[in-house]
């Protein structure tokens, strides 16, 4: 069976740490916590579980902070986790699973990391992340901000999942502000950090110098495609900030230029249409979505709604709207295949019923 050293880094978590090891801790063979500035209980409850609890000045670098951790690991691989992450049974048993067959040629292995959640706890957000990494191999953690790990050898794509469950906002502007001390600084940054600091000045509403940074992203070519992809996808967000809607479906169709459509590329189409009531348009792009392939090994970003729900309900409006009561019904049936106790779902089918009783 592999050994699995987990590597935590931590501040003031104290809220959360206990659920999380509470989650991991029987599982892995060793549990790593380099804190970085803690104030609270943090460390007494990390104490719980683990001698190996190291104190690591905070350097506005997310990477030096894991490779840290990383270096006190002594087991086969190392696993990372977030304070606020945890794993839920079924992903425990998979977990476990893993552990008994990995096969040590196995350099890295990628697992769904769970982001999104709607109303009754369906995953609306997902995407891999690497989870294990095989120790002392060669690989470590680049980046100030989204860290990230460059695989190397063999990689293996796990069923467990890791599900991240805030209990409380982060500070919002902290990547903001490394990003922009490292501009200052002279930094120029790599292309996985420029489109992360894309994605930043759009969470900060600064659409204007986003967009820059996306189209300096996307011009120069060096970009992942799927990080191409979600660029574009930001590109339009701005624009429609700006109120510059055609300049925006126009970004939307630059995703078709780096791989097949993607259903919540689509979805976004769609719904451009959907605003301007140009429903047969609108329509077309969601059924398009629903042709499209789910594929989670990709890397990217992945809305699940957009491979099922959320086109069946969209279509169900179009088709409302235009004036086609069956088709609308069935998709709203379809889509109730997805999620049968959707709000929309049920008041769609109760405005059916309304129709249908009116016409008696």
């Amino acid at each position: 069976m592999a050994s699995v050293s987990l590597c935590m880094i931590v501040k003031n978590e104290e809220d959360v740490l206990g659920r999380c090891l509470g989650s991991i801790s029987h599982l892995v063979d060793e549990i790593v916590i380099v804190d970085t500035g803690s104030t609270d209980r943090t460390k007494d409850i990390a104490a719980r579980f683990t001698d190996l609890i190291f104190d690591f000045p905070w350097q506005d670098d997310f990477a030096a902070a894991r490779n840290e951790s990383f270096s006190h690991a002594s087991m086969d691989y190392c696993m990372w986790l977030d304070a606020d992450d945890v794993l839920l049974e079924e992903d425990q048993a998979a977990f476990l699973a893993l552990k008994e067959s990995l096969d040590p040629a196995v350099s890295v292995v990628m697992a769904p990391y769970h982001t999104g959640f709607d109303e009754g706890g369906h995953v609306t957000f997902s995407y891999y992340r690497e989870r294990l990494i095989k120790n002392r191999a060669g690989m470590s953690w680049a980046g100030a901000v989204h860290e990230a790990v460059t695989p190397l050898g063999k990689t293996l794509y796990a069923d467990f999942a890791v599900t991240h469950r805030k209990t409380r906002p982060s500070d919002p502007d902290r990547n903001l502000r490394i990003y922009q001390a490292r501009l200052e600084a002279g930094e120029v940054l790599e292309p996985r950090q420029q489109f992360y600091y894309g994605r930043e000045l759009y969470y900060h509403h600064d659409w204007e110098t986003a967009l820059k940074v996306f189209e300096r992203f996307l011009d120069e070519g060096r970009g992942w495609v799927e990080n191409n992809i979600d660029a574009c996808c930001h590109c339009a967000y701005c624009h429609q900030k700006l109120s510059r809607p055609r300049e925006a479906l126009e970004a939307l169709f630059r995703t078709f230029a780096y791989d097949r459509p993607r259903a919540e590329v689509c979805c976004e189409i769609g719904l451009w249409f959907f605003q301007k009531e140009q429903y047969r348009q609108a329509a077309y792009w969601y059924a398009l979505a629903l042709t499209c392939t789910r594929d989670d090994r990709r890397g990217g970003f992945v809305s699940p709604d957009c491979y099922g729900y959320l086109p069946c309900i969209q279509l169900c409006v179009c088709y409302s709207r235009l004036g086609d009561t069956e088709r609308a019904k069935a998709f709203n049936d379809l889509a109730a295949s997805y999620k049968p106790d959707s709000p929309a779902v049920l008041h769609n089918r109760a405005f059916f019923q309304a129709l249908s009783e009116q016409a008696v």
